[in-house]
């Protein structure tokens, strides 16, 4: 089987194979589209257990982003890498120096930035090297975290599928199964504690998932057990593919929005979860809120303002979905995927789309 007839190709653009001996890197790029601008997303450094594992990751993952840009209405296209590492093995930052060459070799054809495995520091050391790397955090330029910006998108979009579920934003009472209380999902309880919701969470790491005990008074969930839980929405925060044929037989919520990134395991899985009335907000819109937020850098602009406006869109775009859902009897996730690539194919790249909008 060859590249274009992986499952997941999906009519990629480019799908650059990076391999350097002298430092040991193998590393893959995928482009999947740059017809609204130049393909953006993060690089994640992961111990895959071989090539074609990490090929089908990173070919999910570049579509996702192209969907992602192209619903949160940024003049950007999809791409995204990864490198096949333990980002907690030595010589880290040979593989990053070496990784940096590729990219930069793409002319910004590709900007890339952090994700799992890979950190703001690691941002920083790839940004002395490559002119084509966002979402740093500079506080002397007012760039800030990115990671706030994904929970404040996440919290909207739990609002919005409250909304639709219970014909009420107010979170006061709701009870929301958060799983993964990582840098996100810590933001996410954070900001739904203020809005008065009953949180109970979940993560492989006790002590992650016990701070959020201390801080927020949330009922601990062994990782097992977070699918089965009675709550009212279900909040995804850590890995991809969670749900599939297995969790979702066990699901007793009423609605999913949460800031993990391919969440289903196949596009079936999405006509499972409406099957069973479960109303689920596509991934990809639910976690828009730092790509919105981090896409300045890209545009060499810090309108911080305009990116908040824009994460707070996201509520009318998950509400549209949800309701050509309804109109169609198609998934949610099928309905975004439809939007997006219409949007995505009407595009036309111009030099003057580059500009902040």
């Amino acid at each position: 089987m060859t590249v274009f007839d992986h499952i997941e190709f999906h009519n990629h653009e480019q799908v650059l194979f990076c391999n350097d001996p002298s430092v040991g890197l193998k590393a893959i790029i995928a482009i999947h589209s740059t017809s609204l601008g130049p393909a953006a997303g993060g690089c994640r450094m992961f111990p895959y257990q071989n090539t074609e594992q990490a090929l089908t990751d990173v070919l999910r993952l570049s579509r996702g982003m192209s969907h992602k840009n192209a619903m949160g209405g940024l003049p950007l296209g999809g791409g995204k890498s990864v490198i096949i590492a333990d980002p907690s093995a030595p010589g880290k930052q040979k593989l990053l120096k070496a990784f940096t060459r590729f990219v930069q070799n793409l002319g910004g054809e590709y900007w890339t930035a952090i994700d799992i495995g890979t950190t703001q520091e690691d941002a920083s050391f790839m940004h002395q090297h490559c002119d084509y790397v966002f979402a740093l955090i500079d506080p002397s330029k007012n760039r800030h975290d990115p990671s706030w910006f994904t929970s404040l998108g996440g919290l909207v979009s739990i609002k919005a599928v409250v909304e639709h579920q219970f014909k009420t934003d107010n979170l006061k009472g709701i009870k929301i199964a958060i799983q993964g209380c990582g840098k996100t999902g810590a933001y996410l309880c954070e900001l739904l504690h203020k809005e008065g919701a009953e949180l109970l969470v979940s993560d492989v790491r006790e002590s992650a998932m016990n701070v959020m005990v201390e801080k927020y008074g949330a009922i601990p969930v062994a990782p097992e057990d977070i699918y089965s839980v009675d709550a009212d929405v279900f909040a995804p925060c850590a890995m991809g593919a969670i749900l599939n044929e297995v969790t979702i037989d066990q699901l007793k919520f009423s609605a999913i929005a949460g800031l993990a990134n391919n969440q289903l395991a196949t596009l079936k899985d999405g006509e499972r979860l409406g099957e069973k009335g479960i109303l689920y907000a596509p991934d990809y819109i639910a976690n828009a809120g730092g790509m919105l937020y981090a896409s300045e850098d890209i545009f060499d602009s810090n309108e911080q303002e305009r990116s908040i406006k824009r994460i707070h869109g996201l509520k009318d775009t998950l509400l549209n979905v949800f309701k050509e859902a309804e109109l169609t009897g198609k998934s949610t996730q099928e309905i975004a995927d439809e939007m997006a690539e219409n949007i995505i194919h009407s595009g036309k790249r111009k030099t003057e789309d580059l500009s902040p909008v």
